[in-house]
């Protein structure tokens, strides 16, 4: 599959003349842009561009479309337990499990990943355990480094700033001749950023092994795409800065598989960065500190309910033969028992530690800070808190 067409200047046969005679060096041809790929494999009628189909086995759609049911599981029972004080804020995903899921799919263990604030479902398929998740977002240091064997950054809250450190390693890979790549997804708010623009342009130069997934789910918290970009697709920037770019479907779990894997093979061969523009929408909040209704209009988000990632691959795999509407459910009611085992083994790991709030700040604590922490550990030791 080609993603796109990269933007191609034709050269002159010969360079105009001026009325000196001399020829001017200005190449006077008009700068051809290319053509920007716009992907769908699966519709939202469960309806499927065999073309363009990546040809997954039986096997292996059931498992992708399980991978989706799990993380709207563990994002909804995260949401339960925050609201109950068990967790903190955290930026709910509901609505983008093909997004997420499908731009780590075709990764393997040596691959790395490099995820924003909003991406536990595609952590979780990349081996991180749920209850060092929920450590993560209840605030244990313990549950923010990646697991031993899992090659992913830890994620990032400062919005693009990790876009640029991803960069580097994927420019790492190419000078030790490494057939591996970077994946490296942030949202369209992250495209403001002026870190994300240097990204493109060190990655292009470079020719860096690494994929910008941009997951434009139509808000950067509270601000609408049309009110932060004049254009009507980010996948032209990619272009502006030379790196072969694609518009994808991001609620077509088959349509991200397909663009990720060109993507990646790309990556692998040598042939450079590519930028993927994933559509989805931001179905629930921000974050859990968030209330979009003070800002977006329901009616705003009532379409994409019919364009939901899991129903449309759900349609798929019944119109196959491969589930049945008993079968769906059941998958949901084990995603759903194995989210709640991973809460009781994080409920029996996450003992808050009162007698650490002043460590890690300094290497020598300032005589002052030392003053309030003795009078603190006294009042713990009169309540005989441990």
């Amino acid at each position: 599959m080609t993603t796109t067409t990269r933007p191609q200047t034709e050269v002159a046969d010969s360079a105009p003349e001026l009325s000196t005679g001399q020829a001017a060096h200005m190449d006077m041809n008009p700068i051809d842009l290319g053509r920007i790929e716009v992907l769908q494999v699966l519709d939202e009628h469960g309806n499927v561009d065999q073309a363009r189909d990546p040809g997954l086995s039986d096997s292996e759609l059931l498992a992708v479309h399980r991978a989706m049911v799990l993380t709207r599981s563990f994002d909804s029972r995260m949401l339960t337990m925050q609201r109950q004080g068990e967790m903190g804020t955290f930026a709910p995903n509901l609505g983008q499990e093909a997004c997420m899921i499908g731009q780590v799919w075709e990764l393997t263990r040596q691959d790395w990943f490099s995820p924003s604030y909003r991406s536990f479902g595609a952590q979780i398929h990349r081996g991180w355990p749920m209850e060092r998740l929920f450590l993560l977002w209840s605030g244990y240091h313990e549950g923010f480094p990646p697991p031993e064997g899992v090659n992913d950054m830890p994620f990032s809250i400062v919005i693009g700033s990790h876009v640029l450190p991803a960069v580097g390693i994927a420019m790492g890979m190419r000078r030790r001749n490494n057939n591996d790549c970077v994946v490296v997804n942030f949202g369209d708010g992250a495209m403001s950023q002026g870190a994300v623009s240097e990204a493109f342009n060190f990655a292009m130069v470079d020719r860096a092994p690494v994929v910008f997934v941009c997951e434009n789910n139509g808000w950067a918290i509270s601000t609408p795409t049309k009110l932060q970009y004049a254009t009507d697709h980010l996948a032209g920037r990619g272009v502006a800065f030379g790196l072969s770019s694609i518009r994808v479907d991001g609620n077509d779990i088959l349509g991200m598989i397909a663009a990720m894997r060109e993507a990646t093979r790309r990556a692998r061969d040598g042939e450079g960065p590519t930028f993927v523009e994933a559509i989805t929408y931001r179905m629930s909040l921000h974050t859990t500190a968030d209330d979009p209704t003070v800002y977006r209009d329901s009616a705003d988000s009532d379409p994409w309910h019919s364009r939901c990632p899991i129903n449309r691959m759900e349609k798929y795999l019944e119109g196959r033969g491969l589930l049945s509407k008993e079968a769906a459910e059941k998958v949901k009611l084990e995603a759903d028992a194995e989210v709640l085992e991973a809460r009781e083994r994080f409920r029996k790991i996450a003992k808050a530690r009162p007698r650490e709030v002043f460590d890690h700040l300094y290497k020598v604590t300032p005589s002052e800070l030392e003053d309030q922490r003795n009078e603190y550990l006294s009042r713990l030791d009169r309540k005989g808190v441990d």
